[in-house]
């Protein structure tokens, strides 16, 4: 009998490198399942800026330009950046909120000026971070998770109505088909589809609109099919204090739920998350942040519809996340990829947000259960989910406010992280400390996957709460 490789039996299911037959198709999975986030971001940011197509499609192609570079560093790691695990890196919906504002008040180049301040910042405070989660207990990151979902509902909104007071019945009809095809293929598709549904409805979406002509691809034409995304292409970064102040709290936010993601996928793989591991994860979030301000584009984290699917399919090798990232790079080299993408009518986009940002929500009231509601926790989300909603539903409830105060409570997104964190402080006060997160609710079954070991397999099993 032959000697086994001690590659095979040394080697951790995270460091396991599967068979390229199998290594494209997990690779191009993780892209299928996090793409239609991805694109969203830069969507709605350059159409809130008016930017034009040519200008959005240039967005979409930075944001999965840098989205692929960043999940490669997070991957595979070097010195002190990456947790080397299975992570897939995108844009924050937290950013989106505060961007629009700091970008309707200044311009673009203040965007990406406070996202450079952000990434900055993030690598700075990386290996502090631990200390600083007692100040995010469930009860502060499902309110903020939540509040971001049902900000952004107005966006949706918008895209069905095409930003004006009421919407055409068949834009009306598009959206409405769109999210309840998304919500039937949740329901009866193999789960290889669901996990791809919010994309098939997009697809599906637009299939439909083309006969309506509601569908324009002229920008397709124009694209080239390669080019390079060079850096400070809409001009060098502005940094105005108030405009670093808001996106440094989405900072964050942002590295409260990578820790959530990081942790959530080292039990899955069984390589739990140290916090060695954990710092070198945040430093290279808060790198491909400032990367993105970089490159034309916005602060980064870690996907947790990608977590799922590892719990999903059971293979933890971080070189799948890798192969993925290197996909997302070349998508972003191709212009034309992201000129479709700007293509889709904004009805469809208006159905599928519906269903994405509700997951959004839905993920943050799935923290919430986590907290035991006390008259004083139910304050806490209470008072913080009122605040993050009156600039959403009175837009000009602040106009008479100075600048800096408007670019930090015009977004209710910012507004109810930072009310969320200081209630929690006044009310909690005295119970506050680092409690242990209970393992992940991801952990599902693993498919068989005979190129490479199943990672769930060696997870620890979850302590029951």
């Amino acid at each position: 009998m032959s000697e086994a490789s001690p590659s095979t039996t040394e080697r951790h299911p995270v460091d396991q490198v599967p068979r390229l037959a199998r290594l494209f198709p997990l690779g191009l999975q993780h892209v299928l399942a996090m793409y239609a986030g991805a694109v969203a971001v830069p969507l709605i940011v350059g159409g809130a800026l008016g930017y034009s197509a040519q200008d959005l499609a240039f967005l979409i192609s930075a944001d999965l330009f840098v989205a692929g570079v960043a999940t490669i560093i997070q991957s595979l790691g070097f010195w002190r950046f990456g947790v080397r695990l299975p992570l897939m890196q995108g844009v924050t919906f937290a950013a989106v909120g505060p961007m629009i504002t700091i970008g309707t008040t200044y311009d673009i180049t203040a965007v990406f000026g406070a996202t450079i301040a952000c990434g900055l910042f993030m690598i700075l405070v990386a290996p502090f971070f631990s200390a600083l989660l007692r100040f995010f207990p469930p009860i502060v990151t499902g309110t903020v998770i939540l509040v971001i979902g049902v900000s952004l509902m107005d966006v949706a909104a918008g895209w069905i109505t095409d930003n004006g007071p009421s919407a055409a019945p068949s834009d009306l009809a598009l959206a409405a088909g769109t999210l309840l095809f998304i919500v039937l293929v949740e329901r009866f598709a193999p789960a290889g589809l669901a996990r791809i549904s919010v994309l098939l409805g997009l697809a599906l979406g637009t299939l439909v609109a083309l006969p309506m002509g509601k569908v324009d691809w002229s920008g397709v034409g124009e694209a080239g099919w390669f080019a390079v995304v060079t850096p400070f292409h809409f001009g060098l970064p502005t940094f105005p204090l108030a405009a670093v102040v808001s996106m440094l709290v989405v900072g964050l936010v942002i590295m409260t739920e990578t820790t959530g993601d990081m942790i959530a996928v080292g039990e899955i793989t069984g390589r739990p998350v140290t916090r060695q591991r954990l710092g070198d994860g945040l430093r290279a979030d808060g790198l491909s942040t400032m990367l993105g301000g970089a490159f034309n584009t916005f602060p980064y984290t870690a996907f947790a519809q990608n977590v799922g699917l590892v719990s999903l399919t059971g293979v933890g090798s971080r070189y799948v996340a890798t192969m993925a990232g290197g996909i997302l790079v070349v998508l972003g080299l191709v212009p034309k990829v992201g000129a479709v993408v700007e293509g889709v009518p904004s009805a469809v986009l208006g159905g599928a947000g519906v269903a994405l940002f509700g997951m959004v929500a839905a993920s943050g009231v799935r923290s919430l259960t986590k907290v035991t509601f006390t008259s004083k926790n139910i304050l806490v989300v209470a008072v913080s989910l009122g605040v993050a909603m009156l600039p959403t539903v009175r837009p000009e409830i602040y106009a008479e406010f100075p600048t800096w105060f408007r670019l930090i409570f015009d977004s209710g997104i910012s507004a109810g992280a930072i009310s969320a964190i200081l209630l929690n402080l006044l009310l909690n006060g005295d119970q506050l400390r680092r409690e242990p997160e209970p393992a992940s609710d991801l952990s599902l079954e693993p498919a068989s996957d005979p190129g490479l070991e199943p990672a769930a397999a060696q997870a620890p099993t979850s302590p029951s709460t």
